[in-house]
């Protein structure tokens, strides 16, 4: 384990999806999806607790066999459609807490993030333990400026900021979104703000060969080619 301080990775794995129909543990290159989550969190070797937050018996049984934890059951409530990250986490937490457990630094992971490494997470966990940041989330840059953006009025195609429309792409400032794989925080900060990107936080830039949204079907096999790739690159 890196440092004293105890850690937990909490994988967030509802059984509804409208999109993509058991999106969670939907086969991808030939495993169950949420598998590469908690085979990615036990690899790291940073977390003294890997769990899935799961209201679905039989993602509790997949996450068990790849040897996550699933000690409760989510309730009624962070089971809806309408429930958000954050309330989950505080509900993990919270639970734990009721069972004398703490925990000084947290690591939510989405269990569709097959690009996700034990590397990865162990790097983003010493990094952010390393510093006096409050959370860490890891970002990659936007494909195509977003000062050159365009857009549709009455019709016709704008420039949204025609301020940059003669600067050269080198000279604009890079833009950055979430990949939406994980977020490393610590809990103090969490619990007091409600949030887990608040106040201080630090970039872990990823290439985006190893990003991809995953919502519907076309983006599922985009994702696949991706990964196929990358293990080849390995």
């Amino acid at each position: 384990m890196t440092g004293s301080m105890r850690k937990i990775a909490i994988i967030t794995a509802r059984g509804g999806s409208r999109r993509i129909p058991r999106k969670n543990i939907r086969d991808f290159c030939g495993k169950p999806i949420l598998a590469y989550s908690v085979e990615a969190a036990l690899a790291s070797g940073v977390f003294d607790r890997v769990m899935v937050s799961t209201e679905d018996v039989e993602i509790a049984e997949i996450a068990r066999r790849y040897g996550a934890e699933v000690p409760f059951f989510r309730s009624e409530e962070t089971s809806s459609d309408y429930a958000t990250t954050s309330e989950v986490l505080l509900e993990v937490l919270e639970e734990y807490g009721k069972r004398g457990e703490r925990f000084g630094m947290a690591c939510c992971i989405y269990p569709t993030a097959p690009f996700v490494t034990g590397e990865k997470l162990r790097n983003a966990v010493e990094r952010l333990e390393g510093s006096g940041a409050d959370s860490l989330v890891p970002v990659t840059p936007f494909s195509y400026p977003p000062q050159r953006a365009m857009v549709i009025e009455e019709g016709r195609l704008v420039f949204r900021y025609p301020e940059y429309l003669d600067s050269r792409s080198q000279d604009l400032v890079p833009h950055y979104h979430d990949t939406g794989q994980f977020y490393v925080f610590r809990t103090e900060s969490f619990l007091r703000t409600g949030k887990v990107l608040a106040g201080n936080i630090l970039p872990l830039v990823v290439s985006e060969l190893e990003v991809q949204d995953i919502d519907n079907l076309t983006d599922w096999q985009i994702a696949e080619m991706k990964y196929r790739l990358m293990r080849e690159k390995r």
